[in-house]
């Protein structure tokens, strides 16, 4: 059976194949129907007048010769550049881009204007459109294919790509390193197989002690889904991340021994001096008369030091064990009235937002407003300034932010460097303690000088409703 186009009824109905009239056919047929009936009334006259034999059969020879020859010729003339179309298709269909039909109008406006009644050359032209931008593309993918290609090649990080049934399909050099087998071993292997199902489970990203054949250590598992011809694939990618943790904790151990060892140092240096200097004293056989008075100073600025050296450990202690945070609903309103009200050095303007409820921890929360309001308020005494608090809700985050009109910050880059203090007797700890909480509920904590034109600081807090 064959598709054929009814153009009258306009719909498309079956027709068999054996009984279908090819289409050069028919438009044979209808070339010699169009000139029948001039053919008929020629042939008509020529034998119905007085004519010699001679005469009437050779111009009926020439008659029916001219007839059928204009026949055939618009039979040539229509079917042959559907046959190009079908040449160029077909082209086309096999990702040969190099060919074009000759006969398309230009492509500059007079040239359109002037064949604009031409439909031929219009579709030759669209025809040969469509084989450029079907070419450019082809080269586009292509290249980003080759990117890709080598981007898989070179990449340190072991790249698999499993089929629904976790049939290995893909896998590059990383990957071959890992499991130490060659890719031609490697593909159509299960990935129960291949030691790699439990990677296929479970949740992502995540990172895990695994052992390979290629080596073990801790990896960073990612694993995203899919589809290829139809069906569901995945990709699996395993980043050894071993090094890096060992860099950032030794860089983490480091910081942290520099900044506890110039904290002893500060404190064990005068007490070593202090007790040298008592030892000596003591050492003499003659005492001086005020050496009562000497003990009793050295003695209290050991103790002064000790309890200094307590409070450090204690707000050390404090800082590395942050529980995690217990969420109930917290009305912004009620806290920031609350917090505004312990602070009894200086006035707090509160720019009131819209009543909003998050999820949090009222106490941790709290103490995180606290340090920040504290800090403020101090920078605002300096210069008499003021301190105002607001909020906002923006899409599903929550706002806050303190303003103080103090001097500003001549230097922001070690403001969360847990220690680091710049107001006699301070921690160092209460922006490091608030930023771990901001974090600790998904948000983010930022201390930065204000931008409006105004002197002073904005601490800005963002968490998630």
């Amino acid at each position: 059976m064959a598709i054929d186009t009814d153009t009258t009824a306009g719909a498309a109905r079956l027709v068999p194949s054996h009984n279908r009239v090819r289409f050069d056919q028919r438009i044979l047929l209808l070339a010699l129907m169009a000139g029948l009936p001039a053919a008929v009334v020629a042939l008509i006259l020529l034998w119905t007048n007085d004519y010699t034999p001679k005469v009437q059969w050779t111009l009926t020879v020439f008659i029916v010769g001219v007839w059928a020859g204009c026949s055939f010729s618009v039979r040539h003339r229509v079917v042959l550049p559907l046959q190009t179309l079908s040449n160029l298709l077909a082209a086309l269909r096999e990702s040969d881009f190099s060919i074009r039909a000759r006969g398309a109008i230009g492509r500059d406006s007079a040239a359109r204007g002037s064949m604009a009644n031409d439909p031929l050359g219009a579709v030759m032209l669209e025809v040969n459109v469509l084989a450029s931008t079907l070419h450019d593309q082809r080269l586009g993918a292509l290249e980003a294919g080759a990117l890709l290609q080598t981007v898989m090649v070179e990449i340190d990080v072991a790249v698999f790509t499993f089929d629904g049934s976790q049939i290995l399909k893909l896998v590059n050099r990383a990957g071959e390193r890992l499991l130490a087998l060659g890719a031609e071993q490697l593909l159509g292997r299960s990935a129960e197989e291949l030691g790699l199902d439990r990677c296929l489970e479970g949740q992502t990203p995540r990172i895990a002690d695994m052992t390979f054949p290629g080596g073990s250590g801790r990896y960073e598992v990612r694993r995203t889904t899919f589809r290829q011809g139809g069906l569901p694939h995945q990709l699996l990618v395993l980043a050894d991340v071993s090094r890096p943790l060992r860099d950032e904790e030794r860089q983490a151990w480091q910081r942290l021994i520099r900044v506890i060892g110039h904290e002893i140092n500060n404190s064990l240096a005068p007490i070593k001096s202090i007790a040298g200097s008592l030892e000596t004293m003591l050492a003499r056989e003659a005492m001086p008369d005020d050496w009562n008075e000497d003990m009793r100073r050295g003695l209290a600025v050991i103790a002064a030091r000790s309890d200094s050296l307590s409070r450090f450990t204690t707000a050390y202690a404090r800082l590395a064990k942050l529980p995690a945070p217990r969420l109930q609903s917290v009305n912004i309103s009620a806290l920031v009235r609350r917090v505004a009200g312990v602070e009894t050095r200086l006035g707090i303007r509160i720019e009131a937002g819209p009543d909003t409820t998050i999820r949090a921890d009222p106490d941790q929360l709290e103490q995180l407003l606290i340090n920040v309001v504290r800090n403020a308020v101090d920078a605002a005494l300096q210069t008499g300034g003021g301190v105002t608090i607001g909020w906002r809700r923006v899409g599903r985050s929550f706002e806050l932010w303190v303003d103080d009109e103090g001097g500003g910050l001549p230097n922001a880059s070690n403001l969360f460097v847990p220690f680091f203090t710049t107001k006699p007797g301070g921690s160092g700890i209460g922006l490091v303690l608030s930023r771990q909480i901001a974090e600790a509920h998904g948000g983010s904590l930022a201390l930065d000088n204000r931008a409006d034109g105004n002197t002073g600081c904005r601490a800005f807090l963002r968490l998630p409703t």
